[in-house]
């Protein structure tokens, strides 16, 4: 096992299958009605009267635990928050599992566990349960949490719908989260400027959006691990098609793709934990990318899904660069450790 082995991308995507998914009968890779590890979205789907519950488990391991622009305690609520909001789902409660190793400073978990309740009460969600464990000194990096997201969806939004014709919208800025944590990594935060974590809540920028436009959104993730290449090669394999982006209509920062670059690191890789990647019906695009920029977001359309020219692409995801020429976007995990 490497640490590329969980940095969300293909690496990630086989070990699940082979590990995990493969030994699960198909009768119990989900409930009656809904949707479960049988799609590997960001959460999973369960039948509740006329609505679904949706519910969304993750861990946080970042290190530095803080960083420019948030902390891991940040980190463990927007990502929850954000993958029931890509549901299609209004978040309604949260668990937490904190584990800690033996000597960590108790200032410092409180610094964090006050990051984590100053979201939580901004967005007037519960927090209703939970764990907390403490392990040997050496036996842990400092801290880890787990959360479990609870939300209700009147029509959830699974990337299993997505058509050809459809257009890629990315809502923000990609790549600010995993360049600042790169570069706090490497020890070149103080040689580089105005870059910090992009980690927040999307639902006031997103979900009244999904509301309004859900039946015409047919995709939607928040590229985290692996960044918004991971998500579009899942996209174009689990639906048979090709999907076509424009790398100079992709939104990021000047200054975080000059540092990626300057380290030879593709930004279609790097993670985001603030904004979201959508798949919507063409006649709707336009209005939803207004809507999005009318609450603040920097949306932009990036590409579209087409019908594969051949059998070779299928389930491929293919870039023109910003020279004009084509090239295949691989889905490569980036060798970090603790990234998200």
């Amino acid at each position: 096992m490497t640490l590329v082995h969980g940095s969300g991308a293909r690496e990630t995507f086989d070990l699940i299958m082979k590990t995990i998914v493969s030994k699960v009968p198909e009768r119990l890779r989900k409930v009656n009605g809904g949707m479960g590890i049988d799609v590997l979205d960001d959460g999973a789907v369960i039948p509740i009267g006329d609505k679904y519950l949706v519910i969304t488990m993750d861990s946080y391991t970042v290190k530095p635990i803080f960083f420019p622009g948030g902390s891991i305690g940040t980190l463990a609520i927007s990502g929850t928050i954000n993958d029931l909001v890509v549901m299609g789902a209004r978040p309604i409660a949260i668990m937490d599992s904190i584990t800690v190793e033996e000597g960590f400073e108790l200032n410092v978990l409180e610094k964090i566990v006050n990051d984590m309740i100053d979201l939580l009460k901004k967005y007037d969600i519960p927090l209703i349960g939970g764990d907390f464990k403490v392990m040997p000194r050496g036996n842990l990096d400092k801290i880890i949490i787990t959360t479990t997201g609870i939300g209700l969806a009147q029509n959830p939004i699974v990337d299993t719908r997505i058509r050809i014709g459809d257009k890629i919208i990315v809502t923000d800025p990609i790549a600010s989260h995993g360049a600042v944590i790169i570069a706090s990594q490497l020890g070149l935060l103080d040689n580089i400027k105005n870059i910090k974590s992009d980690a927040k809540p999307l639902i006031d920028a997103l979900l009244p959006v999904i509301e309004k436009y859900g039946e015409h959104i047919h995709a939607a993730r928040d590229p985290t691990r692996g960044g918004i290449a991971s998500i579009l090669n899942e996209w174009a394999i689990n639906n048979d098609v090709t999907i076509v982006i424009d790398r100079s209509k992709i939104p990021i920062e000047p200054e975080v793709r000059a540092f990626l670059e300057a380290l030879g690191i593709d930004f279609l890789s790097v993670a985001s934990e603030g904004v979201a990647i959508l798949a919507v019906d063409p006649q709707y695009s336009d209005d939803i990318v207004n809507e999005l920029r009318s609450r603040g977001c920097k949306a932009e359309i990036i590409g579209e899904v087409v019908k594969p020219q051949s059998e070779l692409l299928k389930g491929k995801v293919i870039a023109i660069t910003e020279i004009g020429g084509r090239t295949i976007v691989a889905s490569r995990g980036l060798n970090l450790p603790r990234i998200c």
